[in-house]
């Protein structure tokens, strides 16, 4: 059996060891005793335990200090226009042909100031920006103007790293574009769903074009001029090629990429509306996933470097005291705290999903407006707040008796489409379900305790070499 600790310490122990622990039969001199009084599950006496709850203490700071960052990821969308048409599409982005860009949704150059204005207001030293879609490329002198007037507000702050990403499709992307872009130290962050049937298969124009081909020309372009590790790629699962994610794994490692996050459908925009045709059960994304993850594995071994970026995290959680700083695996709740996203028009929102509510509308998660409210009207919002409160997982009803919350999250805007409240109905939730067959099956390999195998997962943890981590 399993036990863990409110810092994430973790011990596996026999049930008949168990038993021996809980009627104080345990020999303290014994080795597993030891064992348990090194991870604060145990002590021998008073002093222990004071200066035990001081260290366990540090340890819970440590998980939890995203909470002093405080909403360190900006995204904004710099328009709801896209030049593609993707039948899993979670934005619902419009064509552009269906309207001319005159009059088009697009951002005012005073929406995009105040957004700056907002953005450097966070007391966060670290600063992500995001330039989100629609498809950037499509408003290009918005996202210049963003891109631009965000770096050198950046130079103004001596004690703020702000780092600047451009979300984007690649497929409007030319030599000038990139030569701006490099001048600004910006990143890219695009999409590849695998070979180039399983990509042409949903990322296509509105003419219903592939755009593999131009996605992979650009990608080259791309990586000459901005640097090899420039470019990150997210994969969308759907049920095309949830089959064949060893191809897919093989493409991303063929175009030169060393880690994918692979990311399950979520139920939002268009996604629901395909779920027919797009969907699958957890159970099957599951069964994949743990195929895949041994798969990769087995390339860290044979000294093909690539990371399961979602592993990571959660291993990185279960096996350090520190915080990973991602929105979903956070408690409470990363919504708004951690990240936040601003709209085309100036609404604020604590999650990219609570906007794609909005676009099919329901507003209910929005939080301000950059023209209209205060920072502090707009971070202070009392639905941010009760998004707070409610998603704290040692509080809420089935996370709280949950071995794995301390490696967990909480995402209260899918539990509120799932459940209909931010709360959730935990054993209905397909969130829940991933994350705790997820870390059970990362705790199975933990616990079989193969030194290679763990060289990997320190390997994704630290970000070395495995022969570096093996020295």
């Amino acid at each position: 059996m399993l036990l863990v600790n409110m810092s994430g310490e973790h011990f596996f122990i026999s049930i008949d060891e168990f038993s021996d622990l809980i009627s104080y039969k345990f020999d303290i001199k014994s080795e597993i005793f030891k064992s348990l009084k090194s991870k604060f599950f145990v002590f021998s006496n008073s002093l222990e335990i004071n200066l035990g709850i001081e260290l366990l203490a540090n340890q819970i700071r440590s998980k939890q200090r995203y909470l002093l960052d405080f909403t360190s990821l900006h995204m904004v969308e710099i328009t709801n226009y896209c030049n593609l048409s993707c039948d899993y599409c979670h934005a619902s982005a419009v064509s552009v042909e269906e309207k001319s860009l005159k009059n088009a949704a697009e951002l005012r150059r005073n929406i995009l100031d105040k957004t700056i204005e907002k953005i450097f207001q966070t007391p966060s030293q670290s600063i992500k920006i995001e330039l989100q879609g629609g498809e950037p490329l499509v408003n290009w002198e918005s996202s210049k103007y963003l891109i631009e007037n965000s770096y050198n507000k950046g130079l103004q702050f001596k004690n703020k790293n702000v780092e600047i990403i451009l979300c984007t499709n690649l497929t409007l992307i030319d030599r000038e574009k990139l030569q701006f872009l490099k001048k600004y130290n910006v990143q890219i962050s695009t999409s590849l769903d695998g070979t180039k049937e399983l990509h042409d298969r949903h990322r296509v124009t509105h003419s219903g074009k592939g755009s593999y081909d131009t996605f992979v020309e650009n990608l080259e372009l791309t990586r000459k001029i901005l640097g090899h590790d420039s470019v990150g790629a997210l994969l969308t699962v759907s049920k095309s090629n949830l089959p064949y994610l060893k191809e897919v794994i093989d493409e991303y490692t063929r175009l030169g990429f060393n880690g994918v996050f692979i990311r399950a459908l979520n139920p939002y925009g268009m996604a629901t509306k395909n779920l027919n045709t797009l969907g699958y059960s957890i159970e099957e994304f599951i069964e994949k996933y743990k195929k895949i993850l041994q798969y990769i594995i087995d390339l860290n071994l044979k000294g093909v470097y690539f990371i399961d970026y979602y592993s990571a995290l959660l291993i990185k959680r279960i096996l350090t005291p520190f915080s990973t700083g991602f929105m979903d695996l956070q408690s409470p709740a990363g919504a708004g705290i951690s990240g936040v996203i601003y709209d085309f028009n100036g609404d604020v929102f604590p999650t990219d999903e609570s906007r794609m509510l909005a676009r099919v509308g329901n507003d209910m998660f929005k939080i301000g407006n950059v023209l209209d409210n205060s920072y502090e009207e707009i971070f202070q919002n009392k639905t941010l707040q009760d998004i707070t409160k409610k998603s704290i997982l040692q509080t809420t009803p089935s996370c709280s008796s949950c071995a794995y919350n301390i490696y967990c999250g909480s995402d209260p805007v899918r539990n509120y489409v799932e459940s209909g409240n931010i709360v959730g109905f935990k054993p209905d939730s397909d969130f829940c379900k991933k994350n705790m067959l997820l870390i059970e099956h990362l705790l199975e390999i933990i616990k079989e305790n193969n030194a290679d195998v763990m060289n990997v997962f320190w390997s994704w943890i630290t970000k070395r070499n495995l022969g570096d981590v093996r020295v």
